[in-house]
């Protein structure tokens, strides 16, 4: 496996942000900038060995600056969505920017989708560094992340997520990359089938924030127990579906933080690639791309409504309302680990 780096733009301030490719044996190449962490490319083989890039993104800088739909970015302090814009820990109440309606979103206005990271090429690995200083978007204590990115030759994408805070806080890591195995500019996903290894979800309400329960899959339009076509999904009059606008809600994995076991997969029959998705999380969030908005992405693609989804690993939404949930409460001097993989493979 090898790493380059090459120029990819300057910001308004006049910080260089660099592009990183790795590739490995089987040409099997990722794309990474330090601008956010944010994966540009993955490029993998369908069935009769033709290669494409099956990510969406850009090759702009200034679209990564606005990056609306979060294309291939890393996420924190926390994933997803608080509802409130606004957390209690130890008796204090923690007000957050409201970026999604009245809600917290991603991290907030300068999350880690939003900065430079520091880049090393350690070994076969592109680590990333960055410190989030006490008080940052209102989030408490300092916090010195590490990501690792790697791809072995087993065309897996291993994304491995480090923290470390000096007082009691929430992280919450995720990437958002979003795939259409057919390839970025293939247009919509509706012919992709998905597994998810979950028999629960969380049910949201009409501003996509869990409520509290856990609901079994079994008899909805939820059920991903068995690989399946998910397109007709979107005509169902579902509740979820309409909260959701789609598919946007987190799945209760069954994997119970076993790394060695599918979480998830998505096929494109057509190609014949198939994506596994392995992860040591609890949860992981399927947005179907709902909201994506005929975006300006690479090679002169047009990313509308349904041309990408994502496969977001993760702890549950709204679990600083919901202690039942598995807890996004890091104490000072733990130490946050996750790890996620995406491996790519044909059948």
């Amino acid at each position: 496996m090898s790493i380059t780096k090459n120029y990819f733009g300057t910001l308004p301030d006049g910080t260089q942000v660099d592009i990183f490719t790795l590739t490995n044996s089987s040409k099997v190449s990722v794309d990474i900038i330090n601008f956010g962490g944010i994966i540009v490319s993955i490029t993998v083989p369908d069935r009769d060995g033709n290669m494409a890039d099956v990510t969406l993104g850009y090759r702009n800088l200034d679209k990564y600056i606005e990056n609306p739909g979060y294309l291939g970015a890393l996420i924190g302090r926390h994933a997803n969505r608080i509802e409130g814009a606004a957390f209690e820990l130890n008796g204090k109440v923690y007000e957050l920017a409201k970026n999604d309606g009245k809600n917290h979103l991603h991290g907030g206005i300068t999350g880690f989708h939003n900065v430079v990271w520091k880049a090393e090429v350690i070994g076969e690995k592109l680590v990333l560094t960055h410190t989030s200083p006490d008080g940052e978007e209102n989030y408490p204590g300092k916090v010195d992340v590490k990501v690792e990115y790697s791809l072995t030759g087993e065309n897996e994408l291993v994304i491995d997520y480090n923290a470390v805070s000096d007082k009691d806080t929430v992280v919450n890591l995720t990437n958002h990359a979003y795939f259409n195995l057919g390839g970025h500019a293939s247009g919509d996903i509706l012919k992709h089938q998905i597994y998810i290894n979950a028999d629960s979800f969380t049910p949201v309400n009409d501003e996509c924030i869990p409520t509290g329960e856990i609901r079994s899959v079994k008899g909805t339009v939820m059920d991903f127990t068995a690989l399946r076509d998910f397109a007709e999904g979107f005509d169902s009059s579902d509740e979820q579906i309409k909260n959701g606008g789609g598919y946007d809600h987190n799945w209760v994995l069954n994997t119970k933080g076993n790394a060695g076991e599918v979480a998830a997969e998505l096929y494109h029959p057509e190609s014949g690639r198939l994506m596994q998705v392995f992860t040591t999380k609890p949860g992981v969030q399927f947005y179907s791309g709902n909201f994506l908005d005929n975006l300006n992405g690479k090679e002169n693609a047009v990313y509308g409504k349904r041309n990408g989804l994502c496969l977001e690993t993760q702890y549950f939404p709204n679990a600083m309302k919901h202690k039942h949930f598995p807890s996004p409460v890091l104490k000072a001097g733990e130490k946050y680990h996750h790890v996620t993989i995406y491996k790519f493979t044909t059948k």
